[in-house]
């Protein structure tokens, strides 16, 4: 790996699971296929093979070829990631992007998005939460690090 800036991370190891060195998988990116047998990931950027994978419930749980600690980030290379489709964007390309309102009043960064029950949410590090949908988000601009959103979606009240 070149350097571990070209590494996207899919999730971390989370608890044991059972006695065979396997561990449920926090934060799993929603691809099973990144963590299907054979796959490999990155820990501390260096190359892990999954060893077994199953899932239980709705988590994943997986053994890499060689032991972890808990809380390592699980990364893979950024170009292993299928090109999101038009007016699409993965949660990394979002984070600390400039959020700012038409008219140019700066509302915050991007700190997360969360999923919601009707649509996902930007979590700006102002406190606001605005809604990731057409009414609100008028341009994601990725290039230009912003995100132009309508008014009066940060009134408050």
């Amino acid at each position: 790996m070149s350097t571990s800036e070209d590494l996207i991370a899919i999730g971390r190891v989370g608890r044991p699971h059972g006695v065979g060195g396997e561990f449920v998988v926090e934060g799993a990116s929603d691809a099973a296929e990144r963590y299907a047998l054979g796959s490999t990931l990155y820990v501390d950027a260096e190359p892990a093979t999954v060893v077994a994978s199953k899932r239980a419930g709705r988590r994943f749980v997986i053994r890499l070829d060689r032991p972890v600690e808990r809380g390592a980030p699980l990364t893979i290379p950024r170009s292993r990631l299928p090109a999101a489709g038009p007016d699409s964007f993965y949660v990394f390309e979002l984070v600390g992007l400039r959020v700012e309102e038409e008219g140019g009043a700066t509302l915050g960064r991007v700190d997360d998005v969360t999923p919601g029950v009707a649509n996902d949410v930007l979590d700006l590090d102002s406190g606001l939460r605005l809604p990731l949908v057409d009414a609100c988000v008028r341009e994601v601009d990725v290039a230009g690090g912003r995100i132009v959103v309508a008014r009066g979606f940060a009134d408050p009240g």
